[in-house]
Parts: C-alpha cells; structure tokens; sequence
C-alpha cells in the first residue's frame, strides 16, 4: 500500500510540474532570440494603443453598469489613424508613459524623481485627479513622494499611475520586482496605497508577460507584488476566486465585484455617485478581461471594455500586457488594420512616434537586463528572471469613511463658515475667469478651521495649474467642528465657486453635517 500511495504522490507532483512552463519552476535565467524580445515589446506598446483606441468612445459612460452585448462598439481600417489625428488627448495612457520614458532616454536609468516629477509637473498635456494635484502640489513645492500622499492627495487611490506604469514593465523583461522599484520611485509622484498597487501590480504583469505564455499565471504570479493585507490584494484575489468558480460567465463575476468593491469612499467625485476612477475596482476588469478572453486579443478587449467605468484606460492596460504575451505579429491583423499608417505619427505632447517608442523602449530593456545580471548578445537575451516579492503596505484615508455629501453652490465672494461634524473634509469647486479672453488670475483663500488659521492656499484659475480639489484636511479630532473660508484677494474679473463637500467620520454613520 506504501508503494502504491508513493506513486501516486509522486504521479501528482510530476502532473503539477507540467502544468506550466518549466522555466517558471526551475530557471533562474530565460534565454530569448533578440527578435523575440523585440517582437514582444512592441505588441504590449502597440495592444496598448488599439486597446484605448477600441474603448475611447464608451470612456465612463457606463458607470456602475456594464456595456451590453448589443451595443455596437466601433472597429474599422483607418480608425486608429484618424483618433491619433483627431482625438490625439485620448492616449493620455501613452503620452504620460512616454515622459518618464523621455526622462530615461535623456539622464539615463538612474535619473532622479525631481527629474521626472519636473518634466511632469511642467508637460503642456492637461491633468485630471490624482495626476492634478501631483502636479499642483510639485508646482507648489510639495515634492515626490509627498504630492501623492493621501495626506496632501485626495485622489491618491485614483487609477492615474496605473494607467501610466506600462512602462517599467515594458523596460523590465522577466524582472517584476525591478519594475516595482522604477514604480516606487515615479509612481509616488502622483499616488500611494491601493492607487499605488494598481502600477505596481500592471507593471508586474507586463514584465511577466516577456517570459509566459499562461494568462491565469502572469495574473496570479504578479499578484505576489502586492501585500495581502492591502484592499487591492483582496480584490484581484477575488477576481481569480470567482473565475475559478464561474469560468464561463464573466458578467457574474462583474456582479460580484460590484456588489463588494464597487464603493468609491476615497475619491471625493465617486464618491455617493456611480462614478469610479479608484485603482482597484477598474483593475478588476483589467484581469476579467485577461482572464476571461484566455488568450483571445479580441475578446479580451470586448470584455475589458464592457465591465464600464474607465473603459478606455482598462482595455488599453489589458491589450497592452496580452499584447506582450503574444507579441506583435500574433496580434490578429483584424486588430492591427491602419497601425502601420499611425506608426509614425508624434504622439501629442510628445516628440515621438509609436516606432520611436519601440526603438527607445528595446534600449532601455535591453540596459535593464545587463544591469540585473543578465547578458545581450549580438542576436539574443539572456535575462535573469525574479521572483515576485510583495513592496511595502500602504493604506490611504485609514479610518476614514464619507458619511455625508452636501450641495454648496456658492460664489465665494467674502467668507463662509461651514460647521460639521466628523473627522475630515474636501470642497470641490473651480476658480474661473468670467470672460474666457481674460487674463488668468491666482485666488488666495485663508482657510480656518476651529476659529484657528491652518493654511492659506492658492488657487490659480488656468487650467493647468488648478487645484483639482479645493480644500481638504484629515485626522481632525472627532466631534463638531466649523470650517470658514476667507477670501482674501477678490477679483471683478474671476469667480470662486464651491460647489459640493464631503464629511468623513471614522465610522459609517449617516448625517454627520450639522443642520
């Protein structure tokens, strides 16, 4: 009985062996023809792009729903050429990767944040939330890692840097855990916590994606870059849990993650709202798409794409790592019809093409693999591969929870008080000029909080340099308080208007403004 028993262990081990590549088990370096590595990096520049060129038109129209199969979504020869022309902010996605690509290709591996975080800062592209106020903060002297704070950051759980950390995986062949120190370093600029994981965590895949070719593996093995403990672990953990238990149905596991992480209580514009741009809810369908399209380029990004929310951004992340995965010339020509012809043209904001981007971006893996002990060869790679290890738990907004948003809808002219009761706070609103050929004017607001000064902020009505969310402040003491803010440079010519706030209290409990 002993034997039979010990051969059947034996049977099992040697089963579980074959059921991945065998290099993920036992190598330590993975040898690839030059052409190979070549061929797999564009594929995760060029599945990035048809990925945010396919989703562009749904982009947050479905909040908190998903996009029926019966909604037509367009794709046809020529149309990746006409959006880079006519619709060229739509690849924030790439152009914000393409910075801190820029930075690299200029000052080398080892350039600084502050080189980064200035080149930023200071692009002529226009900011929306987490990467708003990164660069509001760096502009205003609050540096890396500092301006993606929560403390200095409402937005820090946002999905800005997941969007833009293709990049470091791109660059980091085989390696996650060196695409997690070049995130570490560059995606502290704009986010932190579970906005900071969703980076992290793309990045992970990317890399893992040079070196296997089994989709639920690159899921599940980069997921090792993440803590357990953190809310982003979690979510991804439940994802590849109900695609075990429901592998046929991806709209069930859809209704899964809605009914348990779908609740924005960081973000002030999601939150009480349908509207999610948190990290983690959109990578979730990031990986439904991955995992559910098995493989399949098209219907990884139908599916991405119709769970809703950022629906450009999430099959653009999901294209680009399959892409990788498969490479360039396995990408079905259906989805590279009109690629060529776009190929060449400048992405905005940026002196460079989609095949600048291959030529620079082989470079710079090619230097990363040499500087992590592997070798490059005339016509081959030798790349030491790493095991994932989880970075440093982070949590954004402990022990803060929204309990009441409240309309203002008012111009501040002079001052105004506003008592509440809670923990914490954030105004939005806009500082505008009233003739749109005017000039641009900065509002200065003393802001008081329990009769006692607490900062006095700038607010610059231009566009680039606005202050996304007006005014916020954290870890108050809990009980009543009473908020006024001063106007203290008025102008005829500008308007400050508030529109809505927020209250957090460190438990969910309804009205919590004091009436």
């Amino acid at each position: 009985m002993f034997i039979i028993l010990k051969k059947i262990f034996f049977q099992m081990v040697a089963a579980s062996f074959l059921a991945v590549p065998t290099f993920q088990l036992y190598a330590q370096k993975v040898t690839l023809p030059k052409s190979v590595l070549q061929d797999k990096l564009k594929g995760g520049w060029a599945g990035q792009l048809i990925g945010c060129t396919f989703g562009g038109p749904t982009e947050f129209k479905y909040n908190g729903t998903m996009i029926n199969d019966y909604q037509p979504i367009p794709w046809f020869d020529g149309y990746i050429k006409q959006t880079m022309t006519n619709i060229p902010g739509l690849y924030d996605d790439i152009y914000m990767d393409l910075t801190f690509v820029d930075v690299f290709e200029k000052e080398g591996l080892d350039a600084p944040v502050a080189s980064h975080a200035k080149a930023y800062a200071n692009a002529d592209y226009f900011l929306w939330h987490a990467n708003q106020i990164g660069r509001y903060n760096i502009l205003n002297g609050i540096l890396p890692p500092q301006s993606g704070h929560w403390l200095n950051n409402p937005q820090a759980d946002a999905i800005d840097y997941q969007i833009e950390a293709d990049f470091a995986g791109l660059m980091s062949p085989g390696m996650p855990n060196t695409a997690s120190e070049i995130s570490d370093k560059i995606g502290h600029i704009m986010n932190y916590g579970d906005g900071w994981y969703g980076g992290v965590y793309m990045g992970a895949m990317y890399s893992l994606a040079y070196v296997s070719k089994d989709v639920n593996y690159v899921v599940t093995e980069a997921l090792k870059t993440i803590p357990p403990q953190s809310d982003f672990y979690r979510c991804m953990a439940d994802v590849i849990r109900w695609h075990k238990q429901y592998p046929n149905d991806w709209k069930q596991t859809w209704f899964e993650v809605q009914k348990k992480w779908s609740s924005d209580r960081t973000c002030p514009e999601g939150i009480f709202a349908t509207f999610n741009i948190d990290a983690t809810v959109n990578a979730a369908y990031v990986i439904i798409g991955l995992l559910y399209g098995q493989g399949d380029f098209g219907k990884t990004l139908e599916i991405s794409t119709r769970c809703g929310q950022d629906s450009d951004c999430n099959p653009a992340s999901a294209g680009g790592i399959l892409g990788t995965m498969l490479g360039y010339d396995a990408i079905p020509a259906y989805w590279k019809m009109g690629l060529k012809e776009a190929e060449d043209i400048d992405f905005k904001y940026t002196t460079m093409s989609l095949n600048d981007t291959y030529a620079i971006s082989m470079k710079h893996a090619l230097q990363v693999i040499e500087r992590n002990g592997g070798r490059v060869d005339a016509d081959k790679v030798t790349i030491v591969t790493q095991t994932p290890k989880p970075v440093r738990l982070e949590v954004s907004h402990p022990g803060h929870f929204p309990v009441e948003k409240r309309t203002i809808d008012k111009v501040l002219s002079t001052e105004l008080e506003i008592p509440f009761s809670g923990i914490g706070y954030v105004f939005n609103g806009s500082a505008n000029r009233k003739n749109d050929k005017g000039s641009d004017y900065v509002f200065e607001v003393e802001v008081i909080l329990d009769n006692k000064t607490i900062e006095t902020v700038k607010l610059p009505t231009a566009f680039k340099e606005r202050r996304f969310n007006l005014f916020w402040k954290y870890q108050l003491p809990k009980g009543q308080h009473k908020v006024r803010f001063k106007l203290l440079n008025p102008s005829p010519d500008h308007t400050l208007h508030l529109s809505y706030g927020i209250v957090f209290d460190d438990q969910a409990i309804p009205n919590a403004w004091k009436k």
